[in-house]
């Protein structure tokens, strides 16, 4: 048995270079928020069309995310990560010249697939890359600081680029990543694999059932109400979830490893990840419409005012893995949620024409993402033996995902529903402009020249009460993962203890 080992450059280059694609991942999630009225001209998409073009990628990456986690351990997660990279470069060629609004859904498709396969590959290689227990927890914060930087830096970014070129010169922006990530990979990255056997068919069928159904039905939930369709998704979603989980009991080589919830560590961790997820999730995409649509601001404007939130997000995402080094990671987590905390009281006490006191508290909640992003996915990896590494690194992708969707259709729900009982449509009104106004804050606001002021400024109030209320709800979430924190996850030691610890266990076994 060897003992952990340093990094050294040649590891710390290979994160450097794993960070690209974690950004661009990231920065493709909401790239299209600036596009997608220049993108509506060209190609004229329908209501659903233009639902599908932003909502496939983000469908399709939370779908295929444990099928493409297990492959990497077996197929090599270097070599997954060159093929998804290329596949990745390829589609956003595809989509940056698709001729019409069903050509680039199926691009934003693609694009989803193959983000699946970069995800867990680029998140299990850091966990080969790099043993020691105090320099791999960095590194995934590096890693969840990338991506969440992507995700802000998405908006400035296609505002910029629609500005001076076309809608689809936001997709071109992964080509020389693409290109750069092909060529100094098989340099810098090693490749592991596992020796397990094959990929059993059924289990992939019914992952992705599971998966897509449940997606599909909280995203359908969340734009449509909960209807028949969005019913139906669920149920099935569920059936084939637990028909899936008892197939993987069975199963000598299973697509995930069950006994992996065995560990109080690892079942904990993802439930935090999840609460946490859902009360930032619901929240930016609230705040990004207060700013935009409460305050007037421009999209760019608005991007560049989620500029503090990210620097937040930075600080914390970094600073805990180096707090934990002295700390339990879970007293820190714990900590922090607490401190997040006052992020979401300050959301649920703001009201029109108080930008920074929006942009101070989701500035809390950002520097809490990014600490139980960057500890709760190392304990998540860290309880998962190497050869299940990348199921672990899909799980913890997932619940991510997961909890963003559910944020955005459970909060932006309750907001609709707090912004329709606060309003009451002035007389006058044309039908149509009378609905748009009864539906949301955006359709009033589309119809601004034809409500009054007095009326345009009670919507705007209707609906930051309802950020107020789901702030509420989302700091609820977050008190309850703060708790789980502090009573599971507080007996874990700091890291540098547990590397201590590996030290002395792995001498012993050698004087043996």
């Amino acid at each position: 048995m060897e003992t952990s080992k340093r990094a050294g450059w040649r590891e710390w280059a290979g994160l450097a270079l794993l960070a690209l694609p974690t950004m661009l991942l990231g920065l493709d999630v909401t790239a299209l928020y600036l596009v997608v009225p220049n993108l509506v001209d060209d190609l004229n998409p329908t209501a659903a069309e233009s639902l599908w073009i932003m909502d496939a990628y983000g469908f399709f990456i939370a779908g295929f995310l444990v099928t493409m986690g297990t492959l990497g351990d077996r197929l090599g997660r270097r070599r997954l990560l060159l093929i998804g990279m290329a596949a990745f470069g390829a589609a956003s060629v595809f989509a940056a010249f698709a001729p019409s609004a069903l050509w680039l859904i199926v691009a934003r498709a693609l694009l989803g697939i193959a983000g699946a396969t970069l995800m867990p590959s680029t998140l299990s290689l850091i966990s080969v890359l790099f043993t020691d227990v105090r320099q791999r927890a960095l590194a995934i914060g590096v890693w969840a600081t990338m991506f969440a930087l992507g995700m802000a830096a998405g908006p400035v970014a296609g505002g910029v680029l629609v500005a001076g070129f076309w809608w689809g010169a936001v997709f071109l922006v992964a080509v020389p990543v693409a290109v750069l990530v092909l060529v100094a990979a098989p340099v810098l990255l090693p490749e592991y694999r596992t020796s397990g056997g094959r990929i059993d068919l059924r289990s992939v069928g019914l992952s992705l059932v599971a998966m897509l159904s449940i997606v599909y039905a909280i995203k359908h939930a969340s734009a449509e109400g909960v209807d028949a369709a969005a019913t139906a998704a669920a149920v099935v979603g569920i059936a084939a979830g637990v028909v899936f989980v008892r197939r993987q009991l069975r199963l000598d080589d299973p697509l995930i490893d069950m006994r992996l919830f065995a560990s109080r560590d690892f079942s904990t961790a993802l439930s935090v990840l999840l609460l946490g997820l859902v009360g930032f999730g619901g929240v930016m995409f609230l705040v990004t419409q207060y700013l935009q649509l409460v305050e007037g601001l421009s999209p760019t404007v608005a991007g560049l005012w989620m500029g503090p939130p990210a620097l937040a997000m930075l600080v914390g995402a970094i600073g805990a893995p180096l707090l934990a080094r002295r700390v339990s990671p879970g007293v820190v987590m714990a900590a922090t949620l607490v401190l997040s905390l006052a992020g979401y009281v300050l959301l649920a006490v703001a009201g029109a024409g108080e930008p920074l006191r929006v942009v101070a508290g989701f500035a809390f909640v950002y520097f809490g993402l990014g600490v139980i992003a960057a500890l709760g996915t190392d304990i998540v990896v860290g309880a998962a033996p190497p050869a299940n590494s990348g199921s672990a690194a899909a799980m913890s992708e997932t619940v991510q995902e997961l909890g963003i969707a559910v944020g955005v259709a459970l909060l932006g729900s309750l907001t609709t529903v707090v912004y329709r009982g606060g309003i009451d449509p002035p007389p006058g009104l044309s039908d149509g402009a009378e609905q748009s106004y009864r539906d949301s804050l955006a359709g009033a606001v589309s119809v601004a020249d034809q409500v009054p002021s007095a009326a345009l400024e009670s919507a705007r109030a209707a609906f930051t009460g309802g950020l107020n209320v789901s702030a509420v709800v989302a700091g609820v979430a977050v008190a309850v993962a703060a708790a789980a924190c502090l009573v599971t996850l507080r007996r874990l030691p700091p890291l540098g203890a547990r590397d201590a610890q590996q030290l002395v266990s792995v001498e012993s076994a050698g004087d043996e």
